[in-house]
Parts: structure tokens; C-alpha cells; sequence
């Protein structure tokens, strides 16, 4: 398996890895491709941030970080959101998408990010590191069971100081 940086004649099949990842999810409204289309029109947009994973040149998995925004009364702090990790059904659970948030948090962490943002699953993102947000005084503007609101500190205290909302690019609320 390889993963690279995606591009623009990856768009099509990405946006049909997405579209199959998320058909049967429990809690997806399945309108995750087509945020991942607006989210690489807008400035939140980081191109070395937008990574495949392909087996014998078949495109299995993607992922996604863009800019979002840690907000409080004084200050304003930058983060990363990932959203969405996608992986086709048929190499679901072969840890495809764990190398993918692997790969991710290296490349953010190089490019000189400190912390990610996301809103998941609370027995999964645990294990690559993610804590609940709520434990640095960090709220999602969701209302969602606070275990699936998580974060992770790309190096040590990336977060250090950092309380207040999260605001996710527009993108996401269109």
C-alpha cells in the first residue's frame, strides 16, 4: 500500500472511496464527499494535507485535514479539523485508515501544526492518541454525547494555553 498526496485526477475516484465509506455508516448523513469537494475550494484547504492511500494503483482510502479556528473571549488559536477519514467498505478493518491518520498527523506535525481537531468515534481515535476535548476546555460546537468531541496535541503541549469553541470553516455547515 502507498499513500501520497492527493491530486486534482485523484478527485473523481476520492470522491467515490468517500460515497462508498460512508453509505452504511450509522452516523453519517452521507454527504461527506461533497463537503470534502467544498472544503478543497476554500482557503482551509492544505493540499499536502489531502492524502490517499492506493493498493496496485486503486485508490482504497482517503483523509482530510483542513484549518479550523479554537475561539475564546481574547484570543483565537489555529487547529487542524480531520474530517472525513474514508475507507472503501471491502478493506475496512485491514488498518488502512489508522496508517492514513498515521501518515496525516506526521505530515501536519512537519508542516508545523500543533493539534488536531475531530468529532468521532470514542473507541477508535483513542488509540492514535486522541483525548476527549472537553479535558483541555476545548468545546465542539455539536450537540453530541462529549466522548466523540476529541483532540490531540501533535506535539508536546500543542495545546498548552489553548481554551474555548471550536469554529469550523463554513464549509462544513453549507
Amino acid at each position: 500500500m502507498t499513500i501520497r498526496q492527493e491530486t486534482e485526477k485523484d478527485h473523481s475516484e476520492v470522491f467515490n472511496v468517500i460515497e462508498s465509506a460512508f453509505k452504511e455508516a450509522e452516523f453519517a448523513d452521507n454527504t461527506e464527499q461533497f463537503l470534502v469537494e467544498r472544503l478543497r475550494k476554500s482557503d482551509t484547504f492544505i493540499p499536502e494535507l489531502s492524502m490517499i492511500a492506493e493498493i496496485d494503483g486503486k485508490i482504497v482510502g482517503h483523509i482530510l485535514l483542513t484549518k479550523l479556528k479554537i475561539k475564546n473571549k481574547s484570543t483565537e488559536f489555529d487547529s487542524l479539523a480531520l474530517a472525513p477519514v474514508s475507507v472503501l467498505p471491502e478493506f475496512q478493518g485491514k488498518g488502512i485508515g489508522g496508517k492514513l491518520i498515521v501518515e496525516a498527523h506526521k505530515k501536519a506535525k512537519e508542516l508545523g501544526h500543533k493539534s488536531i481537531v475531530l468529532l468521532g468515534h470514542e473507541n477508535y481515535y483513542p488509540r492514535f492518541g486522541y483525548k476527549q476535548a472537553d479535558k483541555y476546555g476545548i468545546e465542539l460546537p455539536f450537540d453530541v454525547p462529549i466522548e466523540n468531541c476529541m483532540v490531540i496535541e501533535l506535539i508536546e503541549n500543542g495545546l498548552k494555553g489553548v481554551k474555548g469553541m471550536v469554529e469550523y470553516p463554513k464549509e462544513f455547515n453549507e
